[in-house]
């Protein structure tokens, strides 16, 4: 999927009005049959199949709130096909909206910036539900997973669920990932997708159960990998492709410890510092050449990261320092392309300065759980966005840094740290 952008000058963005918040629109039965009708291409061509599990504990006319996992853009498909033809709202990130605002509002759109505090997001689901009548269906992973395993969950979706007093459902997919993978560049593979939709908990039991084990139920629910997934179910993947961009995910060698030297091809991923190589099999499995596999699994690789950041971060020697090439998004009109800067990324947070100095933006530590870090975000490349309800700064490394992975890791890991702390 393209995304709408242009160049101007940090003065001439800033100077733009920003939009007034608009109420989200209930999706009439036109827009709802014609996403289920755009769906069916990918659906049918996944041989997409559908486990229910108490669905018949809801209402055909009730609003529920429908909870998803997120690693791919065939979920929304999901989504419009499973709840048709019942009318329902979904929040989307606000750049879904650039360049086709009016569509995403006539589908039943709500944007929201990722990872931001957004009390207007609170207030707009809460009116679908109550006053529209309008289910919801709400990813709150927030970002796509970039190796293949639950991403961390708000630890405000609890507390949000009494709030909202609606019934809740889970729609757990398999296959997704492993089909386009965001390291891969969403590049498609031949793999079936399928997903259990589970009634999870009614509006009594929100009401029973206090905040912490209401966030328990849903960590359980979303607890998913799926690596473990494809091998348990001998799903193989014969693509030659299949292991190229994995050097995103797994850019520390765990042999030798380099960071930023990990390249893959084809199917093979290797530590150019080192020269320790790994293919990935059809299976899903890494398998080291020469040496003893240490990570035969890829989410444990991944793991082993998240510990090593976190020394670092305890150690007081974290710390990411990089060009970057700049945009904004301030309205849904364009992504503004504001010219180049400098990211850090220390114990302190996030600070970005550019446009010869005009721009400066300091970012909390605490200010959010994680960070918005994709790859191949739009097809335009990989990124780190920053930024508050009213203003995102997406923040392109030069190509070939393999930065994003660990700067996710280390927001999250450094959320924790401080949280505690305070």
């Amino acid at each position: 999927m393209k995304l709408k952008t242009t160049k101007k000058s940090y003065e001439e963005v800033v100077a733009i009005p920003r939009k007034k918040h608009k109420k989200p629109l209930k999706p009439n039965m036109f827009f709802r049959t014609l996403m289920k009708v755009v769906a069916q291409p990918d659906l049918i061509s996944t041989h997409f199949t559908c486990r229910k599990i108490g669905m018949e504990k809801l209402g055909k006319k009730e609003p529920a709130l429908f909870l998803m996992n997120h690693t791919s853009f065939i979920d929304l498909e999901i989504a419009a096909n499973l709840l048709y033809p019942r009318p329902f709202n979904v929040v989307c990130t606000s750049d879904g909206f650039v360049g086709k605002h009016w569509l995403m509002r006539q589908i039943g759109c709500i944007p929201t910036n990722k990872f931001t505090s957004d009390l207007r997001l609170i207030r707009d689901m809460t009116y679908a539900i109550k006053t529209l009548r309008s289910s919801v269906v709400m990813y709150p992973e927030a970002g796509y997973s970039l190796d293949g395993t639950t991403t961390t969950l708000p630890e405000t979706l609890g507390a949000f669920l009494k709030l909202l007093g609606a019934p809740v459902v889970m729609i757990r997919t398999y296959g997704a990932f492993s089909r386009n993978p965001l390291y891969n560049n969403l590049h498609r593979r031949k793999v079936p997708v399928s997903a259990d939709m589970e009634y999870l908990l009614s509006p009594e039991e929100v009401k029973s159960l206090s905040v912490e084990e209401l966030n328990a139920v849903l960590k359980k629910a979303f607890d998913l990998d799926y690596w473990r997934w494809q091998q348990e179910n001998d799903v193989t993947i014969t693509e030659a492709f299949r292991a190229e961009g994995l050097n995103r995910v797994l850019y520390k060698c765990p042999y030798c410890g380099t960071e930023g030297k990990m390249s893959a091809e084809g199917v093979t991923l290797r530590c150019d510092a080192c020269g320790i190589t790994h293919t990935l099999t059809e299976e899903g499995y890494l398998r080291a050449e020469g040496v003893e596999t240490r990570f035969p699994h890829v989410p444990d690789w991944f793991a082993w990261e998240r510990e090593e950041v976190r020394k670092e971060l305890l150690a007081s020697e974290y710390k990411l320092d990089i060009p970057v090439d700049i945009c904004m998004m301030i309205d849904a009109k364009h992504v503004y392309r504001i010219g180049t800067g400098n990211l850090t990324h220390t114990a302190e947070g996030f600070r970005l300065v550019g446009c010869d100095g005009k721009l400066e933006y300091k970012q909390s530590p605490i200010a959010s759980y994680s960070v918005n870090s994709d790859f191949y975000w739009y097809e335009i490349g990989d990124i780190i966005c920053i930024g508050d309800s009213k203003t995102l700064y997406y923040c392109f490394p030069e190509q070939g840094v393999d930065v994003v992975a660990k700067t996710r890791l280390a927001a999250e890991e450094l959320y924790k740290i401080k949280h505690v702390k305070k």
